[in-house]
């Protein structure tokens, strides 16, 4: 690592080195891509979306015996629905399923030529129940973050406090983070809806400095749009006190490797995931709900732009994908690789290769370093 020195109150917060956080993404932030961010002197966050609760503290294990620096735990909060029970499973969701959903999800199939098979839902992740038992793993193994990538985390935040961890959440509206930190939750990422995955309709730079404004003292991270230093520049300059990055870290070495090895996704589709990053420019990612139910970022596919052409049915989360989840499996075994959905941001167009976490880290310091030193020489 260089000598570079970028220094803000969440190095402080946290005793990391950098302000740069890693976005906690499910199926692609496991222990080696988090630890490889901690250890190069950011703050690693874990992606609990990946893991049953029976696989997370073996992750947690995994990811200390990698590295003896401070990480995150990030779980997107279920929404609380009447008609949901707090403890769904997979068989209490499909009973939910519309007739005619259900129909056409076996028609877009057999006309897509995509094969029967039997897909993971990340069902876990939409069960109230689940992510309170996450929850719990967190205090017990004294992680110092706990994130909520979607909804609200609220609810644990006076339990959080007491043993000394804090949380985090990212919204997409400054009224979302005036009441979550009216809530107590300690510091939120305001993410622009140029983020890859889950996301708003705000741009980043109107986004960071209302956020900033509305909830001071209260501290934001800035995310959505940004893969190198200029972006954490202007970032900074925005009065936000570090970034969350997602998409420039999906093109690493080290990410999905954990949810190859869990059978989540394959070799082949991860491979896919970042080569469509590679090719991808500034104009290749839509905002679709065909796989979610929510806005996702994703890059343009045949999977989204069928079923919407067709208006195929959207069902609320956690319906959707779980509706989604045995077709997608079905893209995975036949290799149908223009199916493949690419979460990813934006800034994909700005990233062409593939590289260690550390490398990433090393540069996008150097290159906020350099971007602050010239600032500090124009003259006015």
């Amino acid at each position: 690592m260089n000598n570079n020195v970028l220094h803000t109150p969440l190095c402080d917060m946290f005793g990391v080195k950098y302000p740069i956080v890693l976005a906690g993404m499910g199926f692609v932030s496991g222990p080696t891509l988090t630890a490889a961010v901690s250890n190069a002197g950011g703050l690693g966050v874990l992606g609990a979306a990946s893991f049953t609760i029976e696989q997370l503290p073996e992750m947690i294990a995994r990811t200390r015996a990698l590295t003896s620096k401070p990480f995150g735990v990030d779980l997107p909060m279920p929404p609380q629905l009447d008609d949901i029970p707090v403890d769904a499973t997979e068989e209490t969701l499909k009973s939910l399923f519309p007739k005619e959903a259900v129909a056409y999800a076996k028609k877009f199939g057999e006309e897509q030529g995509i094969p029967k098979a039997v897909g993971m839902a990340g069902l876990q992740v939409f069960s109230i129940a689940y992510t309170r038992e996450v929850f719990k793993i967190c205090v017990k193994e004294k992680i110092p973050l706990f994130v909520s990538a979607v909804g609200d985390p609220s609810w644990c935040v006076a339990e959080a406090h007491e043993h000394g961890m804090k949380v985090m959440s990212v919204c997409g509206l400054v009224r979302q983070g005036r009441r979550l930190t009216g809530n107590g939750v300690d510091l939120i990422v305001a993410q622009g809806t140029e983020a890859g995955g889950h996301t708003g309709r705000i741009g980043t730079m109107p986004l960071v400095p209302q956020m900033v404004d509305a909830i001071k003292p209260k501290p934001v991270l800035a995310a959505g749009g940004i893969a190198d230093g200029r972006g954490v520049a202007a970032a900074l300059a925005l009065g936000a006190i570090g970034v969350w990055l997602g998409t420039r870290f999906v093109a690493t070495k080290e990410a999905n490797i954990e949810s190859i090895e869990l059978g989540y996704n394959n070799k082949w589709e991860v491979d896919i995931f970042k080569k469509k990053i590679l090719a991808a420019t500034e104009d290749d990612t839509t905002i679709t709900r065909t796989l979610t139910g929510k806005t996702l970022r994703t890059i343009k596919n045949k999977f989204q732009a069928t079923w919407e052409g067709q208006q195929g049915p959207i069902l609320k989360t956690p319906l959707q994908n779980v509706l989604v989840a045995d077709l997608q499996q079905g893209v995975r075994e036949s290799e149908k690789e223009e199916y493949v959905y690419s979460v990813a941001g934006q800034i994909s167009g700005m990233i062409k290769d593939i590289k260690p976490a550390a490398q990433v880290v090393e540069e996008i310091v150097e290159e906020t370093v350099h971007v602050l030193e010239k600032m500090r020489s124009i003259k006015i």
